[in-house]
């Protein structure tokens, strides 16, 4: 497979559909792979005509997290390929939140490790009902240090040290009683679940959305006082989306 189809993007109206396209590796996160979803994701954020995104992965799994077949060359005498791929990770965990638009992950099977993460991180969660979700790395000598940020911070303290450091999976239906996942659905009902979710992100005024997506994370990292300086400013700018819409 090339680095060109590793990435499959398909538009419905105003929402974008990226899915990953390794099924034979379960999606695994290779360099292409990785590389493709952090532009995929740049490129559905810059396009005017499209106002909601789709994340989900191709075959029986979500995405299996890291492709271990490429650390053999991740190797301490190989720093400069480390630090790359680290900075490259840690981008394309950190973009779902940072895009100015919504965007839901679609997740099926396995959602493992780094593909844990990517899964977490989408603004909304649809899972079927076969859909698992962990962080082995342990078993592997590995520490999951670029999707621990969204790991504590979705989960909360006590599940979340529990989840690295045994590698338990969670299935769909916890996921839903944690508030992680929003909806469960049959696996084949899942795609358009998410896809229409979507639709609905995609009637809203788009300046409106952007403003209450970046409000919605940007007001969770500040002292109380703080956020509610920062919706008040918010406030006073909404005013013009009406017209504007």
């Amino acid at each position: 497979m090339t680095d060109q189809n590793v990435l499959l993007t398909e538009d419905h109206g105003a929402v974008r559909v990226l899915r990953m396209n390794r099924p034979d590796k379960l999606n695994a996160l290779n360099t292409p792979l990785t590389r493709a979803v952090l532009d995929g994701l740049r490129a559905a954020d810059t396009d005017d005509d499209v106002r909601a995104v789709v994340l989900t992965g191709a075959g029986r799994a979500f995405c299996a997290g890291a492709d271990l077949a490429e650390f053999s060359e991740l190797t301490p005498h190989n720093q400069e390929a480390v630090l790359h791929r680290a900075e490259l990770t840690a981008r394309v965990q950190s973009m779902p939140q940072s895009m100015s638009k919504p965007i839901v992950s679609v997740v099926h099977g396995a959602a493992v490790g780094g593909g844990a993460g990517l899964a977490i991180g989408c603004d909304m969660m649809v899972v079927a009902d076969d859909a698992v979700l962990g962080y082995p790395e342990l078993r592997y000598s590995l520490v999951p240090a670029l999707v621990m940020t969204g790991l504590q911070r979705q989960f909360g303290r006590k599940l979340a040290f529990e989840l690295l450091s045994t590698g338990r999976m969670l299935d769909a239906g916890e996921l839903v009683a944690l508030g992680v996942a929003n909806r469960v659905t049959d696996p084949g009902e899942a795609l358009k679940a998410g896809i229409d979710i979507a639709t609905g992100w995609a009637k809203t005024n788009a300046q409106a959305m952007t403003a209450a997506k970046n409000l919605f994370y940007r007001v969770a990292d500040l002292p109380f006082d703080q956020a509610m300086q920062a919706g008040r400013d918010v406030n006073a700018i909404m005013r013009g989306f009406r017209e504007a819409g």
